[in-house]
């Protein structure tokens, strides 16, 4: 039988800091060479396009794909779980709040092996449903003591400050200007739709980290082009996806400023092959695109617990 989980069945099982033990364990065996990733694919028709993601993870036995689509009236999110050894379907569970707690928990992970152990200050950009798991994430990993955040609409960043606030006890401030998000800043996200950037180099500071998890499209920069170059450590889930997908690079890769070959995966970071911090002084930078392995993990650790715990909906077809 197959095992059907909703979104609610998702949001009973899946905790922040359960995600960010998962993907951690993840990326070491990403480091180790151990997992299979394919880049995500898109099918565009004249009123919507499909996005699909693939891979496997051998250490869990499972492998599987997320498929979602987009389109004017909104997005809908599916992750698909197979056993590995037999290929059988084992598990459909929607995808929505799972991505948001997946995406956070990724930048949770970067943030825990290259961000100061001292990181207090956060400060972000876009106060959206990916913003609230980026702000979640950072308080599990780190000592959180206040934040701030910009988003273009005043009401919209009062009202995200003030829920936020409530949810992680933490101080939650709107910023006024989006200079003023990153003021006294350790760490800066950028969780945005934007198409040109949101948060430039001259708001940088000494030893300061930056997650740029908004865009995955090459005409999509959240951060500008002196704020990359001026990381010494550029860190990536895939390079081979951020050829197809992180706009950030590209600029730099046309001018010859920059290689793919400078960037560092965070598999080898996490694995120990490569520090994700030389020096306190040191400004460093995560970029996220969101790869499958990342959906599988997470969705093979809420299935072993729906399972046990008798959580879902066997769906009456062939596995």
């Amino acid at each position: 039988m197959v095992l059907f989980l909703n979104e609610e069945d998702v949001k009973s099982i899946l905790t922040m800091a359960d995600a960010v033990k998962v993907l951690e364990e993840m990326f070491r065996q990403q480091g180790d060479g151990n997992i299979i990733n394919n880049p995500r694919q898109r099918v565009r028709t004249k009123s919507s396009m499909l996005h699909y993601l693939a891979g496997a993870l051998p250490h869990l036995g499972v492998m599987g794909y997320k498929a979602y689509t987009t389109h004017k009236g909104g997005m809908k999110f599916r992750v698909f779980l197979h056993d590995i050894e037999t290929g059988e379907l084992m598990s459909i569970m929607e995808g929505s709040y799972m991505g948001m707690i997946r995406t956070g928990a990724v930048s949770g992970v970067a943030t825990k092996f290259m961000a100061r152990e001292d990181t207090r200050q956060v400060g972000i950009y876009g106060a959206g449903w990916q913003a609230r798991g980026q702000l979640a994430a950072m308080c599990a990993v780190r000592d959180i003591k206040g934040i701030k955040v910009f988003s273009r609409n005043k009401e919209k960043r009062q009202e995200f400050a003030k829920f936020m606030e409530e949810l992680l006890e933490v101080e939650v401030t709107p910023a006024v200007t989006p200079e003023d998000a990153a003021t006294d800043a350790d760490c800066v996200i950028t969780a945005t739709t934007a198409f040109e950037p949101v948060f430039t180099s001259d708001w940088l500071t000494p030893g300061m980290h930056v997650n740029a998890v908004g865009g995955n499209f090459l005409f999509k920069r959240e951060i500008s082009e002196n704020a990359v170059a001026s990381a010494g450590k550029k860190v990536v889930e895939s390079v081979e996806q951020c050829m197809i997908e992180a706009g950030e690079f590209l600029p730099l890769i046309e001018k010859g400023k920059l290689k793919w070959s400078d960037l560092t995966e965070l598999g080898d970071v996490v694995s120990g092959k490569i520090s994700g911090r030389d020096t306190k002084e040191e400004i460093t930078l995560f970029k996220s695109v969101g790869v499958a392995v990342e959906d599988i993990a997470v969705a093979a650790h809420i299935y072993n617990i729906a399972k046990k715990a008798g959580i879902g909906t066997s769906l009456d077809m062939p596995s």
